[in-house]
């Protein structure tokens, strides 16, 4: 969530400095910072595009011909369906790599938490505190094999890790091998004297 954070102040400030003639501040220098942003969470490129539009067709160049015959009510009610839930969220499931309620479980949770982070970038992992159990899980999968993969990748690490099904989870990336994008941005920086 920092991180978002941070990368998110770091665009905002580029987008201002480059949108602006304004000076810089005495005290200030405009430098280059690398920034981490999550990819896509979908294919933007079929934002707004019905499957059936992407069928292949031998009268678009294609070398298969898929044809759909279905009545404009069909057509209507899939359009009102896809537009209805778009920001419902999905069931799917996380590793728990940590659970437990007792004294210093609080510090602990945030220690699992910062380890995960620094030993798999680009995971999702979140910190919650359910009365009376501090919890950290990790991941936003749809199916329950998606997920063995990854305890499988961590159980070392964390030994007593499990699957759990969360009923809201985030939707996962596309590119799984590529889940945060490198780039350059433009901040403003204090000069120290």
């Amino acid at each position: 969530m920092t991180r978002r954070l941070i990368t998110m102040a770091a665009a905002i400030l580029a987008f201002a400095l480059s949108a602006s003639a304004q000076q810089i501040p005495e005290g200030y220098a405009v430098v280059d910072s690398v920034v981490f942003r999550p990819v896509a969470l979908t294919d933007s490129s079929l934002a707004g595009r019905s499957v059936f539009s992407i069928m292949p067709s031998k009268a678009k160049g294609g070398k298969a011909d898929v044809r759909i015959h279905q009545s404009d009510a069909i057509a209507r009610a899939m359009r009102s369906y896809v537009y209805s839930n778009g920001s419902r969220p999905i069931a799917g499931y996380r590793v728990r790599i940590f659970s437990d309620n007792k004294q210093n479980a609080r510090g602990a949770s945030e220690a699992a938490y910062r380890r995960f982070c620094a030993g798999h970038p680009g995971i999702a992992a979140y910190r919650s505190f359910q009365t009376p159990f501090f919890r950290v899980t990790v991941g936003d999968f749809r199916s329950r094999s998606e997920a063995v993969e990854l305890l499988d990748k961590i159980k070392g690490e964390f030994p007593g890790a499990f699957i759990v099904k969360e009923p809201d989870i985030n939707y996962p990336v596309v590119d799984k091998t590529h889940a945060y994008v490198r780039d350059t941005v433009r901040v403003l920086r204090k000069v120290e004297p």
